[in-house]
C-alpha cells in the first residue's frame, strides 16, 4: 500500500522501527526488513517515502509510540490534543530534521502544544473525552 494512503487509513505509522503499528520502511518494500533499512536495496525509496510523509502539512513526526519516530496524520491531531494529559507530553513534541553546516543531520524538536495549529486546538476543544477516545482507542493502546 502507498505510504500516505496507509498513514491516512491507520492514523499513525512508525517511521522504521518495529512495534505495534506498521512502519513506512516495510510498507515501501512490501515485506519485513531484517537489520537496518539503510542497508536494504530499497533504502533510497524508503528515505524518499519517509521524507514525503514528514514534509506533508498533514503529518507530524513525534516519538509517541514507544519513544520511536511516529508519523501521525492530521485527522487524529484533535483527539491526541484532547487526550494529551493521558500521554507523555515529551513524546508529543514535533520532530524535524536540521542540516548542520557540516552537512550532518540533527533532529530538532518543537514542544507540544506549540506546534499544534489553532484550528486543531479548536477542534480538540469541541471533542468530548469519550469522542476523543473513540477516535483513537486502538492507537492509544500503542502509546
Amino acid at each position: 500500500m502507498e505510504p500516505m494512503l496507509a498513514l491516512i487509513d491507520q492514523g499513525m505509522l512508525l517511521e522504521s522501527a518495529q512495534g505495534p503499528t506498521p512502519n513506512v520502511a516495510e510498507l515501501v518494500v512490501g515485506e519485513p526488513i531484517q537489520g537496518s533499512w539503510w542497508s536494504h536495496p530499497s533504502s533510497h525509496a524508503i528515505f524518499d517515502a519517509s521524507n514525503v510523509l514528514a514534509d506533508s502539512r498533514d503529518v507530524v513526526r513525534t516519538r509517541l509510540v514507544n519513544g520511536k519516530v511516529t508519523l501521525i496524520h492530521r485527522r487524529l491531531w484533535p483527539a491526541f490534543v484532547r487526550l494529551a494529559d493521558r500521554l507523555p507530553v515529551e513524546r508529543l513534541a514535533a520532530l524535524h530534521e536540521e542540516h548542520t553546516a557540516s552537512a550532518a543531520h540533527r533532529t530538532g524538536e518543537q514542544s507540544f502544544p506549540v506546534w499544534v495549529p489553532e484550528d486543531v486546538v479548536l477542534d480538540a476543544q469541541r471533542l468530548t473525552e469519550d469522542e476523543a477516545v473513540r477516535h483513537s482507542r486502538r492507537l492509544l493502546r500503542q502509546c
